[in-house]
């Protein structure tokens, strides 16, 4: 679609059917993040046997982008789509009624795995409805009212659950699950005559063809640097540390997944405008956002008693912002990607940020269940400022990839006649 043409009404009904999908896969991705003492309990798990519970929905969902991405690219989103919010129904149903860890791995890969198609489906259904300015604003609009999904499982979730109890929260979520799925299976569409179906084309091919783009691998690192921490604390860590480690209470620790959900809807519109104003520069926000992260946990971990609610809420207020920062990935993977390829790109970015939250979920994990004594399923805050200070490795590996694709996308940029110019000498031609 060009930079003139209007959307259609068509594109914002549709776009209103893949962000309310967008919602619910949300709301089933940080369930287990407010019930994560709960799961404790249940399944008798100590903090690498929960780690694992969180993972292996985490690995099923970053496995399956890359054919999730390719299957929309073969077949169209609604399909896909529709398909995914059945399985995540699926698996919340078992997760509701199981008590045997084998079933709650199970029931946590088909979550994942049906969570896998839902926000690169909205996002390649953005770039086919909306002329190309308009995308950066809408993905990040996207974000911002897909992450009330986030929210909702931080308030009403959290709620339900210690009001009703685990059977009846994980078959509400499924029940959520199945009536949106069909609303997707009857709301979504591609445009008329463009739906940029790729006829033909080998997977492994349309793999090659991104991954070998350094745009697009510039695209997976940015993903990867800026979601991990906010995904560490809101799918699992968030609660269990506040409550534990910094004594506070299961409502506290509620509200302050609330400011991390807050400044993710906040700054996403403001990511969003700065990436579309500004394409050359979107690379800053993302290694900003990094820095701020690192601060901000770098601040926090040295003090060895525990903090006042302020302090926490700027603390989460800081890496929230890493929700929507990851979201320029995604335009990355928009400008370097041919159209047909668009599903598969948007895939291969996503891997990213999630392949470093299994990393860093189980890294956690992994070291408070080796500084605890044995047997511990409660942790000290000393054992927890060991454990987060662990998640400066991938934060450094995700900042080399950034700079390192960078300086690879803009040689490749400079090939066709894009010079981008030092961040120095552009502000003083602004000036």
């Amino acid at each position: 679609m060009s930079e003139s043409v209007r959307a259609p009404r068509m594109a914002w009904a549709v776009y209103g059917a893949a962000v309310v999908a967008y919602f619910v896969a949300i709301v089933n991705r940080t369930a287990l993040g407010v019930a994560g003492v709960e799961a404790s309990e249940r399944f008798a798990l100590e903090a690498t046997g929960l780690a694992m519970l969180s993972v292996t929905q985490v690995a099923a969902y970053a496995l399956l982008q890359i054919p999730a991405g390719r299957l929309m690219d073969r077949y169209g989103a609604r399909i896909v789509m529709t398909a995914g919010l059945l399985v995540m129904a699926a698996g919340q149903t078992m997760l509701a009624f199981t008590h045997d860890v084998p079933l709650a791995l199970v029931a946590r890969v088909l979550i994942g795995a049906g969570d896998a198609p839902i926000f690169i489906g909205a996002n390649r259904l953005i770039a086919l409805w909306f002329p190309p300015r308009r995308v950066p604003m809408l993905v990040q609009t996207t974000g911002l009212i897909g992450q009330a999904g986030q929210l909702a499982s931080a308030i009403p979730v959290a709620a339900l659950l210690h009001a009703a109890g685990w059977s009846v929260t994980f078959s509400v979520i499924a029940a959520a699950s199945v009536a949106v799925g069909i609303a997707a299976g009857l709301g979504l569409r591609t445009p008329p005559g463009d739906g940029g179906i790729a006829i033909g084309e080998r997977m492994w091919t349309a793999v090659r063809g991104t991954a070998g783009t350094a745009g697009t691998r510039l695209g997976f690192w940015a993903h990867f640097v800026t979601l991990f921490p906010v995904n560490t604390l809101a799918l699992l860590w968030g609660v269990p540390y506040f409550v534990t480690a910094q004594e506070k209470t299961p409502a506290q620790a509620s509200l302050l997944l609330t400011c991390l959900t807050f400044s993710a809807m906040a700054g996403g519109p403001l990511i969003g405008w700065f990436t579309g104003r500004h394409p050359l520069r979107r690379s800053w926000l993302v290694l900003g956002s990094a820095a701020l992260t690192f601060a901000a946990f770098a601040t926090l971990l040295a003090f060895d008693t525990p903090r006042p609610m302020w302090q926490l809420a700027l603390f989460t207020l800081a890496i929230g912002l890493g929700g929507p920062a990851s979201a320029v990935g995604f335009d990355f993977a928009r400008t370097f990607s041919e159209r047909h390829r668009l599903g598969t790109a948007s895939g291969f970015v996503n891997v990213g940020g999630f392949s470093a939250t299994i990393l860093a979920v189980l890294l956690v994990g992994l070291v408070l269940q080796l500084v605890s004594a044995p047997g511990a399923t409660v942790y000290t805050l000393d054992e927890y400022r060991i454990a987060f200070g662990v998640l400066a490795a991938p934060w450094a590996v995700g900042v080399a990839g950034v700079i390192g694709s960078r300086r690879l996308a803009r040689r490749d940029m400079a090939a066709g006649g894009v010079v981008v110019p030092p961040l120095r000498e552009a502000l003083r031609r602004r000036r």
